[in-house]
């Protein structure tokens, strides 16, 4: 009788259930929590990527040479004055070099300054020191922002011309890349660790010049 008489006895039955349920509340709450953190990770992943874009395009681009592209298009073919040719010139701060494509003579490499003026803002090396907007960087905004997650893409797209005193005005857009989101509580939880922030781009169009107002 007395397998019966356990099969039977529900004593704990409350315990039980409350444990399962306080459980599943538990994960509930805690993920909702993580959810909205990473739903502010990608709002400050955005606004730090506008300004990326609004400081590359009114600084020395980081593509080294490539303000010399306007007067290196001038030639017995193409006068002063012409449109420019085309070109894309990619900027991988991962792996510090630039590549192009199209009309590229003068582009000769990646400036590792220039990059960082972009991410840490004009006269500055760190993170959360702007004393001022106007000093601000993109990892002011978002400190987790290396130089190795930032893509930085110099396009001509009609803007400019031939023998252009200050150069070419490609517009310029600038992407994350291989920046996961952090999360607390779900970080071992079905791979949350591994999931990256969404491709965030901004793109501006202005002269390449270090010594533009913002």
């Amino acid at each position: 009788m007395f397998p019966v008489r356990l099969a039977r006895d529900q004593d704990g039955a409350v315990l039980v259930e409350a444990t399962i349920t306080m459980t599943i509340m538990l994960v509930f709450v805690l993920g909702s929590i993580d959810f909205l953190l990473a739903f502010y990770q990608w709002n400050a992943a955005a606004k730090a990527i506008q300004l990326g874009a609004r400081i590359a395009a009114v600084s020395d681009p980081v593509a080294a040479g490539l303000n010399n592209l306007s007067v290196a298009a001038a030639g017995p073919s193409t006068p002063p004055g012409a449109g420019m040719p085309s070109f894309v010139v990619r900027c991988d701060g991962a792996t510090t070099t630039c590549t192009c494509t199209g009309f590229c003579t003068g582009v000769v490499g990646y400036d590792a300054g220039a990059m960082n003026t972009i991410i840490f803002g004009r006269g500055s090396s760190s993170c959360v020191d702007a004393a001022s907007v106007y000093y601000a960087g993109m990892c002011d905004i978002f400190p987790r922002i290396a130089a190795a997650n930032v893509v930085i893409v110099y396009a001509q797209t009609g803007l400019g011309y031939v023998g252009r005193p200050g150069g070419p005005v490609p517009t310029i857009s600038i992407a994350l890349q291989n920046l996961p989101f952090q999360f607390f509580f779900l970080a071992g939880l079905m791979r949350f660790g591994n999931i990256n922030i969404p491709a965030v781009t901004s793109t501006a169009g202005e002269d390449l010049s270090s010594s533009a107002p913002l």
